[in-house]
């Protein structure tokens, strides 16, 4: 909706009304005297800032820190806290006290937000328990099911850039600590937006009479995250990162529980800063953005480089290889999902447990093969962890954007640290065994094939563009793609099989490729996956259909932009 000069002056008037912080308060006062004076670029600027509204989804809130109700600031925070209050109130069975958990990781604003969240939560009448400090996101997810809560909230912008925050829900009771889906997200977005329009923040009530949880949460977590882990004797020298978030403390703590020796950190990314001032995107996956770790990895001779993402959810790994230019090679979210589901397989072979292996439906199709190869089931499910964690029987699930679940009775989540030490727990055993990371994965090509994998992203500032090749695929589909027959198209709009409906398209190459394609959920980007796979004796093969695929993908979307 775009709002006329006088509804736009109106709406930044009534905001800079009920704002308590004095910074965002300020910003929406100085746009309005400028724009209230005939300065456009101020008009506009409010109008960026206030003819849409930040929406609440299953991913929650996250935006860039600023005044506005298309922005993150302690008004929306406390909109959605006082939504979320009567939609859990609702909720809660007769005679039932509904609770929260809250947590908060090192971001500007995180502990603020978290505390008008437990404020406004106590005033309306739920029981609010917030974290005792800055914790990872695995953490909140943790305490959820260990205080019996009847949902978390986690004040985290994840591996967003730092200016962002964000507010993500997780639900206990029969949803047992993961994250919100549908119809859930709907439920609570419209109890957000009655507050919104019917109320004054600074009007809800408030009460200091919240719980902060003791330290034992965090001991129990450590405990639970290090048990199932079997301690080798290993000389392995590791170089940590926590990219300026909150995972070196607890990741510490884990292995040294799980009788693992110290590992070296990264000294100038170990601490919480929200500035994450050497990196301008603190994400693994961003180019340049462990070049910190492999200088320290090189420094120290190291075997390893492990990286958490700030919140500490996502976890990533590289190892030596001379041919990379660093002296390392970083992992791709698929071959680390490769070993961990292979390491899950055969652990639940040898202890007679069945289960399933699951991935998100953008992730390599090579765990499937996993799975049959150890007589247990597979899964695919919608992108993004809410869905990974809920599958029936899962004792393995990942997704290739770093996500990994390999401890699904400790949390209902990705778990960045979990993971970490699960990779270092398979690496021990690999060397152990006189082999190392490069060596299982060349064990797992012997037995599985050569699988390669990659991604095309087409970044818009128009967003009707990605509708627009979106649909040029649906009406006009190709017919070959980098060279070979399209043999199957599934259009995941109307659901498929036992997926619910979601904008993707998944082609069906003739040599057994694939190609996923979808609108990103939480970037202005169309996203291609690419998926091939090779025989041993040709290893290059399946790397080569995937430039084809990439390049004829780009060109099909160029087209598309410039008609």
């Amino acid at each position: 909706m775009t709002l006329d000069r006088d509804q736009v002056l109106q709406a930044a008037r009534a905001w800079a009304g009920q704002d308590p912080d004095d910074e965002t308060r300020t910003e929406i006062e100085l746009l309005l005297k400028d724009a209230e004076a005939g300065n456009e670029i101020a008009l506009d600027e409010l109008h960026e800032r206030f003819d849409t509204r930040l929406e609440f989804g299953t991913a929650g809130l996250r935006g860039r820190i600023e005044a506005g109700s298309a922005r993150m600031n302690r008004v929306l925070v406390s909109q959605a806290a006082a939504g979320l209050a009567a939609y859990l109130i609702e909720r809660a069975a007769p005679g039932q006290t509904a609770s929260v958990v809250i947590g908060y990781d090192g971001r500007k604003n995180s502990r603020v937000f978290a505390t008008d969240t437990a404020e406004i939560m106590a005033g309306a009448g739920v029981r609010a328990i917030l974290l005792p400090r800055l914790l990872p996101t695995p953490v909140l997810a943790f305490a959820v099911r260990h205080l019996d809560a009847s949902a978390g909230v986690m004040v985290t912008a994840s591996h967003n850039p730092p200016a962002d925050n964000g507010y993500k829900v997780y639900l206990g009771d029969g949803d047992r600590g993961s994250q919100i889906v549908s119809p859930a997200d709907a439920d609570i977005a419209a109890h957000i937006l009655r507050v919104a329009e019917t109320g004054n923040v600074l009007e809800l009530p408030r009460s200091t009479s919240y719980e902060t949880a003791p330290e034992e949460v965090v001991d129990a977590y450590v405990a639970a995250t290090a048990g199932p882990v079997r301690s080798f004797d290993s000389p392995l020298r590791v170089v940590y990162t926590a990219m300026h978030g909150v995972g070196w403390e607890t990741f510490s703590r884990v292995i040294d529980a799980a009788g693992y020796p110290p590992v070296e950190p990264v000294v100038e990314q170990r601490d919480p800063d929200a500035a994450f001032p050497t990196v301008s995107f603190p994400n693994p996956e961003e180019p340049g953005a462990l070049d910190l770790a492999f200088q320290a990895a090189r420094d120290a001779h190291a075997d390893l480089v492990i990286a958490n993402d700030p919140d500490a959810d996502r976890f990533s790994v590289a190892i030596p290889d001379t041919s990379a230019p660093a002296g390392f090679r970083q992992l791709t979210g698929n071959e680390v999902g490769w070993l961990l589901g292979w390491h899950a397989a055969q652990q639940a072979e040898r202890d007679g447990v069945d289960g399933v292996l699951a991935c998100s439906i953008v992730s390599s199709p090579a765990l499937g093969e996993v799975a049959k190869a150890h007589g247990l089931r597979f899964a695919e499910t919608l992108t993004g962890f809410k869905w990974v964690s809920r599958v029936p029987g899962l004792i393995f699930g990942y997704e290739e954007a770093l996500g990994y679940l390999v401890n699904p009775g400790v949390v209902r989540d990705k778990d960045g640290i979990s993971a970490a030490l699960a990779f270092l727990d398979l690496a021990s055993e690999a060397h152990t065994a006189g082999t190392d990371v490069a060596g299982l994965l060349g064990q797992f090509a012997s037995t599985f094939g050569v699988y390669a994998s990659g991604q095309l992203s087409i970044r818009v500032t128009d967003l009707s563009i990605i509708g627009r090749i979106m649909a040029a695929l649906r009406d006009q589909p190709p017919a070959e793609l980098g060279g070979v027959k399209v043999e199957q198209i599934d259009d995941l709009s109307d659901g498929f099989e036992q997926l619910p409906p979601t904008d993707a398209l998944r082609f069906h190459l003739a040599d057994g490729s694939r190609v996923m394609a979808r609108p990103s959920g939480t970037e202005p980007k169309l996203k291609f996956y690419l998926d091939a796979r090779s025989e041993q004796s040709e290893p290059e093969a399946a790397a080569h259909r995937i430039e084809a695929l990439r390049a004829d993908l780009q060109r099909i979307a160029d087209e598309v932009i410039a008609r």
